[in-house]
């Protein structure tokens, strides 16, 4: 009974140890899908560089019809005529200007044609029969030729050399000379530039020197009232105070790429149209938008501004 009892004790202790073992887990796999990258953003393309054509401005804000023109060298009223503009103070943002005249933008080349030759006859062979002597004949120099043709004489083979002597003295008569087209004429020579003479506009201190991101020109001290002349021979182009930052300007074009620019001055003695000589009185110096009495004076070259102290006389 004893055993009975010990073997039933020992069966249920070993039933509970199997039901309270902690049994082997399999091992946990992360088995997640990596969810797929994201596509990138798209990128707007960034819009098309508007790109003037050659001759032509689109206006800019702050832009005048005046500065536009001294910006390319040009007469404000050539502007005006080229754009058909009946307010030269009236343009607007984004408006599209013709900066050059329109026969420098289409080019002056010369354009040649081929030319057509006249067709060249070519001489008719002459059928010849194996008839009598004795047959009549239109006159001709090749039949009478033949009729004095020794007897036993053969006629001229198309490759001999006498046939073909004969055939090029045929072509030769056809050909019809052509003259030569005549020469385009040579352009007017432009004004050398060289050959201008410059000298100092005013007289006085040079308070600021060309610096073509600061200054584009020559600042010159001086006296309110004292001259200011032509630096070199040319026409005035404008006589106004239609620039900001100018004040009162005088241009003055002495070929076709230089203009002189005279600014800050207390009073204009020309006008627009008329033609100056170097040294001739064109302003008087002031402090017209500005704060003091100077003479800023530019040089520009084909719209550019440039050093003036390449033109101008040494002080």
């Amino acid at each position: 009974m004893t055993k009975k009892i010990s073997a039933l004790i020992l069966g249920s202790s070993m039933l509970l140890a199997a039901c309270t073992s902690v049994p082997n887990q399999a091992p946990v796999v992360d088995r997640h899908v990596a969810s797929s990258s994201k596509p990138a953003p798209v990128v707007e393309p960034a819009p098309p560089v508007v790109r003037d054509e050659r001759g032509m401005y689109t206006v800019k804000k702050g832009d005048t019809l005046i500065r536009i023109a001294l910006e390319f060298g040009q007469n404000y009223r050539d502007l005006v005529s080229w754009n058909n503009l009946s307010n030269p103070n009236d343009i607007k943002v984004d408006q599209v200007l013709r900066v050059l005249p329109p026969d420098a933008v289409a080019g002056s080349g010369v354009q040649t044609g081929a030319i057509a030759m006249p067709p060249v006859d070519k001489p008719v062979p002459v059928v010849r029969k194996s008839e009598p002597r004795g047959d009549k004949k239109a006159y001709s120099e090749a039949a009478l030729a033949e009729l004095q043709r020794p007897d036993g004489a053969k006629p001229d083979k198309p490759g001999s050399k006498a046939g073909a002597a004969a055939g090029a003295a045929a072509v030769a008569e056809t050909v019809v000379t052509v003259p030569a087209p005549a020469p385009a004429p040579a352009p007017a020579p432009a004004v050398e530039e060289e050959k201008l003479s410059w000298m100092w506009p005013a007289d006085g201190k040079v308070i600021a020197t060309f610096d073509e991101g600061k200054n584009k020109g020559v600042d010159i001290a001086g006296k309110a009232g004292q001259p200011v002349v032509a630096a070199g021979a040319g026409k005035v182009m404008y006589a106004g105070s239609g620039i900001r930052g100018y004040g009162n300007l005088v241009i003055v074009k002495h070929s076709n790429s230089l203009l002189s620019a005279y600014a800050h001055n207390r009073s204009i003695v020309v006008k627009e149209g008329n033609t100056v000589t170097k040294g001739q009185q064109i302003a008087e110096m002031g402090d017209s938008d500005t704060d003091t009495v100077k003479l800023h004076f530019e040089i520009r070259q084909q719209g550019k501004p440039v050093d003036p102290s390449r033109f101008l006389p040494n002080r």
